[in-house]
């Protein structure tokens, strides 16, 4: 999730009227070019922060606070001053940099620019989820290379790359997919690939990743009116409309009809079937994303909006995150889930001893058609996303919607012997996108692998069937069905306040709620909690690509 660490920093003069975005405090901040980084070293100093030789970082780091200092010192009337974009890349510096040096130089520099009588700003949350205690995320957190070298590679280390490190190996790959798709070498432009993940991320009311890919696309030259609204993006980018809100809400009803209105000969602008991909699964990814965000709570970054005030601290107020629901506080009474996972150890041992038995393929679609249509309440409806969301989205009220019960206009279940990621997915994604393939597949094989061989206060525990019913339960939402899946193993499983959790996240992740998501498992780790998390971001993440990859192999037969 990289930022440019660089962009917007720089002294302005008081009272110059100097051009540039107009910032939310009503000053006004530059995004310099190259050619203006003489006249600002600061940029320079915030660039070297993240070299891996540690005497440049050192250099660099007193070389930004020398320049800090001198912007602190010349208030005379004319002279330089701290832009509001130079105070927050501090803050977020202070906050998240793994580095403890940089970090502590940050925090140095913002308490010394207050005492000068800079209104400094400060960070509405405590730590990148609301959801998890920020004490119990440094306690749980795993050793802090991975971190470093985010930091180093992006510049930053966002709340998804914080809460992720729980787990490493998924982190890894998740990285080196998400650099694939939007920084190498591939049919579509960065700035396009940026706009597209903020039309995804804007579907399910994301403002977390609206945000960061809004000034991705900044980054990568893209024109600030198109995040006014859709009508001021290029028509071929307005065509994917109709893919995005099937692909978010209901992928089984794309087509090969969808496809050709994109890529027929005849058709324009037309898209080639390698940029279709690209901007499928890039649209896949984000709406995932967006489940991962949602599901976790995660706090808007620092230097993002929501995520920062430079007003001090009401007595005895505590502002609330946006990623925290109205109307509910999140506590859970204190209840012993001991005997939870008693049960669910017991039902596990149980299943894995009954795998030998069969039951006939009848039975089987009847155990399916169950899990598929039995009523799962979701959360309390949220108020109107913010407007930076709102005017990108295209035919708001399209959402999920349940399957039809057995019997009425149902749609057609997917049978995953014909159609599937290993025999027919993969291949086809790497053919049109070259190594694109490789990377899914490998981030499929990890989520679906990992495991640490414990549970809740249990060790040595073979978690398999557990962590395949919770894979094969959203899919089974998705209307995908295995032949030889047991699908009364999801019901034996997964509790109903799981199951709550898992559809509100896969089918409806902003109306996840804390309530939600501690009413689940309650004697879990977090970081177990966490590790549902991305079984679910990448089951439906498959399940959707499937569809989509379906309609294209029979667009080309």
């Amino acid at each position: 999730m990289a930022s440019d660490p660089t962009a917007g920093l720089t002294c302005q003069a008081n009272g110059e009227n100097t051009p540039g975005r107009v910032s939310g405090s009503g000053r006004s901040c530059r995004h310099l070019s190259e050619s203006e980084s003489d006249v600002a070293p600061t940029v320079k100093s915030l660039a070297r922060l993240c070299s891996r030789d540690e005497e440049e970082r050192a250099a660099a780091l007193e070389e930004l606070s020398q320049e800090v200092l001198v912007c602190l010192g010349l208030d005379r009337p004319g002279s330089a001053r701290l832009t509001k974009q130079t105070l927050l890349h501090l803050l977020r510096l202070s906050l998240s940099c793994p580095l403890q040096e940089v970090r502590g130089k940050a925090t140095e520099l913002l308490r010394t620019a207050q005492e000068q009588g800079v209104e400094v700003p400060r960070a509405l949350a405590s730590g990148p989820s609301a959801f998890i205690p920020a004490k119990q995320m440094l306690k749980e957190g795993p050793d802090q290379d991975i971190l470093i070298e985010s930091f180093l590679s992006l510049g930053r280390v966002d709340h998804i790359t914080m809460v992720m490190a729980l787990h490493p190996a998924y982190l890894s790959c998740f990285l080196r997919t998400q650099h694939a798709l939007l920084e190498l070498d591939g049919p579509l432009p960065r700035h396009w690939r940026h706009y597209i993940a903020v039309m995804a991320a804007a579907r399910h009311h994301c403002s977390y990743l609206v945000q960061h890919h809004s000034a991705g696309f900044l980054e990568a030259g893209g024109e600030e009116s198109w995040l006014s609204g859709l009508e001021y993006a290029p028509t071929k980018l307005r065509s994917l409309q109709t893919l995005n809100k099937l692909l978010a809400h209901r992928p089984w009803l794309i087509t090969q009809q969808h496809i050709q209105e994109l890529v027929c000969p005849g058709v324009e602008p037309r898209w080639s079937l390698a940029e279709l991909i690209h901007a499928v699964v890039l649209m896949a990814h984000a709406h995932s994303l967006c489940s991962f965000v949602w599901g976790c709570g995660l706090n808007p970054e620092p230097d993002h909006i929501g995520g920062y005030t430079f007003q001090p601290p009401s007595p005895g107020h505590l502002p609330r995150s946006p990623h925290s629901p109205a109307h509910e506080d999140g506590r859970q009474e204190l209840v012993d889930g001991a005997m939870e996972v008693e049960v669910l150890m017991k039902r596990m041992v149980e299943l894995q001893q009954q795998q030998e038995e069969e039951c006939t393929q009848e039975e089987m679609v009847t155990r399916f058609e169950r899990e598929r249509s039995e009523s799962i309440p979701t959360a309390v409806v949220r108020g109107a996303p913010p407007d930076l969301v709102l005017r990108l989205v295209e035919d708001p009220e399209f959402r999920y919607e349940d399957f039809a019960p057995r019997g009425e206009q149902a749609p057609p279940t997917m049978r995953a012997q014909d159609y599937s990621w290993e025999d027919h997915g993969f291949s086809l994604v790497n053919r049109l996108l070259p190594d694109m393939g490789q990377l899914l597949d490998e981030k499929f094989q990890v989520v679906s692998n990992l495991t640490y061989h414990r549970m809740a206060m249990h060790e040595g525990v073979d978690t398999h069937t557990l962590r395949k019913a919770l894979w094969n339960y959203i899919h089974c939402l998705y209307g995908i069905r295995y032949d030889d899946y047991d699908y009364g193993s999801v019901n034996v499983l997964l509790e109903r306040s799981l199951k709550v959790f898992v559809k509100t996240m896969a089918c409806h992740p902003e109306q996840t709620t804390t309530r939600i998501y501690h009413a689940f498992w309650r004697h879990f780790r977090h970081s177990e909690k966490v590790h549902a998390n991305l079984i679910v971001m990448e089951a439906r993440l498959q399940a959707a690509l499937l569809y989509t990859l379906r309609a294209i192999t029979h667009y080309m037969r």
